[in-house]
Parts: structure tokens; sequence; C-alpha cells
């Protein structure tokens, strides 16, 4: 936790490296100081196929999905930050968005959860 999820258009990956955009992902939100670095985690998945309105040519789109608790600035603060970033890297995109949604604690489960030797019920337990 938290997750980055980078949904872009096939050629964006000729302006800039895969690696160059999740690195930048990944340092935006290191630099927040809402994570704890080792919990980040950034994924990207360009499209070959897709439809944009008319004159449009490529699009980056990040869903970030984030422990609930943080407040709606810091969400806000995150989200623009990320925005402000990857715009200095790809100047000419034609639609580049972020989007940050939290995920309820009540119904998040992972591997260190179900550790039936994870008594204090904590999330990072043996992670």
């Amino acid at each position: 936790m938290p997750h980055f999820i980078i949904d872009c258009s096939q050629d964006v990956l000729l302006q800039r490296t895969p690696d160059e955009l999740m690195d930048a992902v990944y340092e935006v939100a290191d630099a927040t100081g809402l994570f704890a670095p080792n919990d980040i985690k950034v994924r990207l998945q360009p499209y070959q196929y897709y439809r944009l309105g008319t004159g449009k040519k490529n699009f980056l789109h990040i869903f970030g999905y984030i422990m609930e608790g943080r407040t709606t600035e810091q969400k806000t603060d995150l989200s623009r930050k990320i925005c402000t970033r990857l715009s200095e890297l790809l100047a000419d995109i034609s639609f580049l968005s972020v989007n940050i949604s939290d995920f309820e604690a009540s119904t998040y489960s992972n591997k260190a959860l179900i550790n039936p030797e994870n008594t204090g019920k904590d999330r990072h337990f043996r992670l």
C-alpha cells in the first residue's frame, strides 16, 4: 500500500521510458512522507488500442489507491504533485490525469493479515 497504476497510450513510451515514468510517480509519492518507502508500488500498463476525442493523440492516467486515513488536502496535494511532475516529463501529452481513491481498512486484506501468527493484525507483519 499504496498502489499507483499508470494507464497510458503506448506512444507515450516513445517520449519517456517506463522506468522514468514509474520512478517519477514513486519519487513524488515518497517525497510526500505519507507512505513508508518500502510500501509504495507503481505499475504501468500501456494500451495499443484506445479512442480519444478529435485531435487528441495520447493519454496518461494514474489510478492511486491508498489506505484510508489521509485528509482530502493530503490526497489533493499528492494528486497535484504527481500531475505536475508528469507534466514536466510529458509536455505535449493530450490528456494527463490523476485520481486518488481510498481503500477501506475494514475490507482490506493481504498475506500478512491472514497469517495466523499475526495476532496484532499488523498489515506489515513479516513483510
